[in-house]
C-alpha cells in the first residue's frame, strides 16, 4: 500500500504536504500501524469489541433519558 501524491504546476510545498496528510488520514495508515504494533489475542479483540458496544449503548441511553 503506498500513497502516491502528483504535484500539480501550482502547488507549493505546503499544499503538497497537506494533500499527502490528507491521504494519509482518509487511508487509515496511522490506525492501521498502531493495530499491528501489538499482537493482541482474540480474547483481547473480543474485549475490545464488547467494550465499544458497551459505549455505544451507554451513548445512546445518555441522549434518551
Amino acid at each position: 500500500m503506498s500513497i502516491v501524491i502528483k504535484r500539480g504546476a501550482n502547488d507549493s510545498n505546503d499544499a503538497v504536504i497537506r494533500k499527502f496528510q490528507r491521504k494519509v488520514v482518509m487511508e487509515n495508515v496511522v490506525q492501521e500501524y498502531r493495530d499491528r504494533e501489538y499482537h493482541k489475542t482474540e480474547a483481547d479483540k473480543r474485549q475490545e469489541r464488547r467494550a465499544a458496544r458497551l459505549r455505544k449503548i451507554m451513548k445512546v441511553s445518555r441522549y434518551n433519558s
